[in-house]
């Protein structure tokens, strides 16, 4: 059984009678990888939500499925070619004249086994499904950006449009989701929604009257937010947002972003939302019986990331409300858990700057404009997107201007 839209149960059939299943992609290897020392960044945390899954027995209710490795042509469906030879070459050793593509940066190091740890990340982005190690929003045609390299969302992105004439993207990450909003800033086929936080924050975009250009104009949606956003006031924007979305776009796929970083607690994170208040969003599209393409993405206090991607993986296979929230006794990372080991952690009592008049005014302002917005029209999608640079503005526009 499943959450609906109003909160009750659904059967876990699709509208059509069908029973609904779920593919899981893992690469064993994914946590061998390391950023280097003192870096918040760690593959890790993939391989011990792998391991919740396991010993909650959600493996039982889905596919596993070990992702090929993305190959270099792969990559180049969207990133550049000089930019994929690079990575494909570079090594700690031979990065001898600096940075290039912004690799060899504090957030973007080079380290052993680089293009192989992107090729696994890649990897399984190309079929609806969860996987966990993607989600790398920020990385850029032409180079790497926020820990992230290679934009997987974007490639996976590519490959429904094979098949679906619409997509929809959303990001729950606490940072914006530039990197994916850039590669289709002005096409219809592609619509993005990013909730995040927005100010003297990394990567500094998503501004609120950033919509899209070109036959792309109302087609990026950016909801922009403050510090200590909790749960009531998450999900007090996000169903009537992403249900006025799915009334008037009508995506047939959806591939959303679940960063662990809007959780409560989150190392570089500022928002308060509880595992269960996160987790609502993958629920709540569920629900809308689409293609779905769940992701992973930020998160960086590695045990909270573990629970969180656990737990919504039981959402996706609608095993939610059947796990305990003791955690199993012989999990081999039991040890992070301490002292509580439980799946769910309390928020924090830090304050939630978002204001109830702000939030109410904001929402006003976004479902207008998708009142403004037609329907995508199915056409042609050329194989890699064009470069497009959201538009310098001299001045910060007030709230209310839409």
């Amino acid at each position: 059984m499943e959450e609906d839209r109003s909160g009750n149960s659904l059967q876990t059939v699709g509208t059509d009678g069908k029973k609904r299943t779920v593919a899981y992609f893992y690469e064993p290897t994914i946590g061998d990888y390391s950023f280097g020392v003192g870096h918040p960044m760690k593959p890790h945390r993939v391989r011990m939500a792998h391991s919740l899954v396991l010993d909650y027995k959600l493996d039982a209710s889905m596919e596993i499925i070990t992702p090929r490795e993305a190959t270099a042509a792969d990559i180049a469906r969207y990133h550049s070619d000089d930019y994929v030879a690079f990575l494909s070459s570079v090594s700690p050793e031979s990065l001898s004249d600096g940075t290039r593509f912004n690799v060899g940066t504090g957030d973007c190091p080079v380290f052993e086994g680089l293009f192989e740890f992107c090729q696994a990340s890649a990897g399984g982005g190309t079929d609806i499904a969860l996987n966990w190690a993607g989600g790398l929003h920020h990385a850029k045609m032409c180079g790497a950006s926020g820990f992230c390299y290679v934009n997987d969302i974007v490639l996976g992105i590519l490959e429904l449009l094979i098949k679906h004439e619409r997509v929809l993207y959303v990001d729950i990450d606490v940072h914006h989701g530039d990197g994916v909003e850039q590669a289709f800033f002005t096409t219809d086929r592609v619509m993005t929604v990013s909730f995040h936080k927005y100010g003297e924050y990394f990567p500094g975009t998503g501004k609120l009257k950033d919509i899209g250009e070109g036959a792309g104009k109302y087609y990026a949606l950016n909801v922009p937010l403050d510090d200590g956003i909790d749960d009531d006031s998450f999900r007090g924007l996000f169903r009537p947002i992403i249900e006025k979305v799915m009334e008037v776009y009508q995506p047939t796929a959806v591939v959303l972003q679940c960063g662990a970083d809007s959780l409560s607690g989150d190392r570089l994170g500022c928002f308060n939302l509880s595992i269960k208040g996160h987790a609502y969003c993958l629920g709540y599209l569920r629900s809308f019986n689409v293609s779905l393409m769940v992701l992973g993405g930020g998160g960086y206090t590695v045990r909270n990331v573990a629970r969180c991607w656990c737990y919504e993986t039981a959402v996706a296979v609608g095993k939610e409300k059947e796990i305990s929230n003791d955690l199993p006794k012989d999990n081999e990372y039991m040890e992070y858990f301490g002292p509580d080991n439980v799946l769910h952690f309390e928020t924090s009592r830090m304050e939630n700057k978002n204001s109830p008049g702000d939030l109410e005014k904001l929402k006003t302002i976004l479902l207008e404009r998708l009142s403004k917005m037609q329907h995508a029209p199915s056409v042609q999608f050329q194989e890699r997107p064009p470069t497009a640079e959201p538009p310098e503005e001299k001045e910060e526009e007030d709230m209310d201007e839409s």
